[in-house]
């Protein structure tokens, strides 16, 4: 076994990786940029390299300065996570030629399956079910549309070296297929350096389902179940689970033998992924195979008890694996949500900046965590915009999702936009508690984008009382002698306005013996809690439900979050609310004459002048923010009167890329 292990990557998946190793007494050396030099990542490892600048092609894409950091450290292997140079086959010979280990599969396995196109071409030789499309390299747009017609639309075009959705349309006519040949290829010479294109037919009411393998280097190929992977956002994976919903063993029997059949067709060893496509019959077809450790590992680790970061080590160290198939068991149900740095109310846009506030839940049997941030960590716009993985386990599918919600209440994160509410009411959507998932359910339930989860009679009560109850303990302690407040108890009877959505409801609180009895209007509830002003989360029980709101006091009131629920209610006494009718509104400012900057970024492209007459639906500019290029289109009719960005400026959100016209 290996006493010192280097980790060539950075945030959660390091922080991951350490654990194992501190189990198994093994030494860590983290490498770091200049972005990360104060983060989890680097704290917890027992030795820390410096690589260079933020950019990753100046620091963690540097195979050679990572490869001397191992050897100045006296480490005798690698382990490369996921991304950077993970699938590098490249970096795996230098490895290998330095004298060091590679924890990961062997080059052959990382350059078959590496290339999109051949790849394909190998699965079939082994048997495997593979997509219609084309697999070869072409050459322009006509030829495209061409090979699309043949193939009959919908079409997928994606870049043959691509990965994480980068380089992947779909084309539903010869139009798009023209342009969106052209943005794939682009975005993928950007993206990976090889700008091959492929097409293939696209698969109507798609699943995405994946199956874990694991080999060693002795011959024993295994696959430990399948993750459903179906809920995802531009390619991008959101939410995963294992098992899925859809597949039943003798699915699951045959896409786990053809995966272990590919595997073993390219000598793989190690753990890696096969991704598969299925509709809504159960037949399934191969789309690439990740020689690597998948970003929701967890979900497969949490029902099989299996530490894969522990396998990966091991077999790499040349030991044999200690199971066989019939070994390998899926015990409940597991739940992962990616916890990310965006604006879910602004189409998902980046948001970077400190974690002024983070407390996440607390670990526990049923909840655990994969980060590698915490309060006062900087989100930057140089990586992946994850905060982290969040991962619930439940013996059925509706008890891990129940701990998921549970799970997403207690996480409190302050300073950047995070998509937390949105997670949650993907969890509390019927289709997605019916397990009705497709690779659309993104596109199909939410078109006009997220406005948060619907409030129900139910929810508006649970928000009103308990902003009610917030209210009251506040001003207990502004009329106490020493500014303290009773323990999760108001003193006094009291009756308040509270406004939610624009609409004032009476509420009256009562004490009582656990808490407060609160009245909104004809309903009521007691609350029971030990919560005390100051804390982020509200922790309490509503006639003996358990729930929980993240808050933060405003100028106005209060702010809860829960259950995808977001809003500002404000409470009143009533000679307030009285007077407040005689406030006047002040009117929003007009940002129709401008174009801003929805999210930090470069500025790629302007393909408009001063003076051009720009149509609705036309693109105004494109910006790149974490990796991803981000096209701004006319919302309508306009003239175009000043350009106040170029390509190649970096701007801040909001910042003034076009101003219009007047009309």
């Amino acid at each position: 076994m290996f006493k010192k292990i280097l980790i060539a990557n950075r945030g959660e998946i390091a922080c991951r990786v350490i654990k194992t190793c501190r189990r198994l007494d093994i030494a860590t050396v983290a490498v770091y940029s200049d972005a990360d030099r104060d983060s989890l990542h680097v704290e917890m490892a027992d030795e820390a390299v410096f690589l260079g600048p933020p950019p990753a092609a100046e620091s963690y894409l540097k195979g050679d300065l990572i490869i001397q950091a191992a050897k100045d450290t006296g480490a005798e292997a690698i382990h490369p996570g996921f991304g950077f140079l993970s699938e590098n086959a490249g970096f795996v010979e230098a490895v290998e030629a330095a004298g060091l280990v590679f924890i990961g599969p062997g080059t052959r396995a990382i350059d078959a399956m590496g290339d999109k196109i051949r790849s394909k071409q190998l699965a079939k030789e082994a048997g495997v079910s593979t997509v219609p499309g084309y697999i070869g390299e072409i050459a322009d747009a006509d030829e495209a549309i061409r090979i699309a017609g043949e193939i009959g639309y919908p079409v997928m075009i994606k870049a043959s070296a691509g990965g994480g959705g980068k380089g992947m349309r779909i084309a539903h006519t010869e139009q798009e297929v023209a342009d969106n040949f052209r943005a794939a290829r682009s975005e993928a010479k950007s993206s990976f350096g090889d700008e091959r294109i492929f097409i293939e037919k696209f698969v109507e009411q798609p699943r995405h389902i994946e199956i874990q393998v694991l080999a060693d280097g002795h011959g024993t190929v295994l696959y430990l179940g399948e993750r459903e992977c179906s809920i995802q956002r531009r390619h991008q994976k959101v939410i995963e689970e294992a098992p899925s919903p859809f597949i039943d063993a003798a699915t699951r029997k045959a896409m786990g033998e053809q995966a272990v059949a590919l595997a073993r067709a390219v000598d793989y060893r190690s753990a890696g992924t096969v991704e598969f496509i299925a509709d809504k019959d159960r037949n399934f077809y191969f789309l690439e195979m990740n020689t690597r450790l998948q970003v929701e590992h967890p979900v497969t680790e949490m029902i099989t008890g299996i530490d894969l970061v522990e396998q990966m080590i091991r077999v790499a160290a040349g030991e044999k694996l200690s199971l066989t198939q019939d070994d390998v068991t899926l015990d409940g149900w597991a739940m992962e949500a990616r916890v990310y740095a965006e604006d879910p109310y602004r189409n998902f846009l980046p948001s970077i900046g400190r974690l002024k506030g983070y407390r996440p839940p607390e670990e526990g049997e049923q909840v655990r965590l994969d980060t590698g941030v915490g309060e006062g960590s900087e989100i930057s716009l140089y990586y992946d915009p994850m905060i982290a993985k969040l991962v619930t386990h439940g013996p059925g599918r509706a008890a891990a999702i129940d701990a998921m919600v549970a799970a997403l209440s207690r996480y409190h994160i302050r300073g950047i936009t995070h998509n937390i509410p949105f997670l949650a009411a993907v969890m509390e959507h019927p289709r997605f508690r019916d397990g009705a998932l497709t690779t659309n359910f993104i596109a199909e339930e939410y078109p006009d984008g997220f406005e948060g989860a619907p409030l129900t009679p139910e929810r508006a009560f649970e928000f009103r009382a308990v902003a009610l109850f917030i209210h009251a303990l506040h001003e207990d302690r502004l009329l106490s002698i020493d500014g303290r407040v009773n323990r999760g108890k108001p003193v006094t009877e009291r009756r308040f306005q509270v406004w939610l959505d624009d609409e004032a409801v009476e509420g009256r609180i009562l004490p009582s013996d656990s808490g407060a009895m609160v009245s909104i209007g004809r309903d009521k509830a007691e609350i029971a809690t030990d919560w005390l002003p100051g804390r982020p989360i509200f922790d309490c029980r509503i006639d003996d439900r358990p729930a929980a709101f993240d808050v933060t006091r405003t100028r106005k009131g209060y702010r809860l979050i829960a259950r995808g629920i977001d809003r500002e209610l404000v409470v009143q006494d009533p000679h307030v609310a009285d007077l407040m009718v005689h406030v006047p509104m002040v009117a929003d400012l007009d940002n129709q004459r401008f174009l801003l900057c929805p999210m930090p970024g470069l500025v790629v492209q302007i393909p408009v002048a001063e003076g051009d007459t720009v149509e609705a639906g036309q693109t105004l500019a494109v910006v790149e923010a974490m990796k991803m290029e981000n096209v701004l289109r006319a919302e309508r009719t306009a003239t175009v009167k000043a350009v106040k960005a170029k390509p190649g400026d970096s701007l801040a959100v909001d910042e003034v890329i076009l101003e219009f016209a007047e009309d």
